[in-house]
């Protein structure tokens, strides 16, 4: 079977983006992962209305990427903090390799607007894709892509 005669409805990539495929989402999920928990927090930073905000939190905690916290300042109603999941987090290397992307191609000419490092040794944090046996970084050209055992012909 050759990837042309796959259906393309089981494919991860399809799926996942019909859960976060949205701009918004994305920058929901980089401000949550930086430590942005409250409605108005994440609107006033995003610049988002308050209608596409509810909606893309809402899904995001029906998809388990994020959790809801209750609290209430004093004198107030209670409200909820929004916050990541492991599923949530196990977005973050998309976010970096998104950033990393971003910084060579859509950067701005003074330098990364975000300069993630290593906490223990300063050095630069960067995704890479590596082989699982230790092989070590992989080029495109390194890399056999084949029907998995989860494909159906279309």
């Amino acid at each position: 079977m050759e990837w042309l005669d796959v259906d393309s409805e089981l494919c991860p990539v399809q799926r996942t983006l019909g859960v976060v495929g949205e701009k918004w989402t994305f920058l929901i999920l980089r401000d949550a992962a930086s430590g942005v928990r409250r409605f108005d927090e994440f609107r006033r930073h995003l610049g988002v209305s308050e209608a596409v905000l509810s909606g893309r939190l809402r899904k995001l905690v029906e998809a388990g990427i994020l959790r809801t916290e209750a609290y209430r300042e004093p004198g107030a109603r209670e409200r909820f903090e929004y916050r990541l999941t492991r599923k949530g987090w196990d977005l973050w290397p998309v976010l970096v390799a998104l950033r990393q992307w971003g910084d060579v191609y859509a950067g701005v000419p003074e330098g990364p607007v975000l300069d993630l490092r290593h906490r223990e040794c300063g050095g630069e944090v960067r995704v890479v894709v590596e082989c699982a046996d230790g092989h070590g970084e992989l080029a495109p050209r390194d890399v056999i892509a084949r029907p998995g055992a989860g494909a159906r012909t279309r």
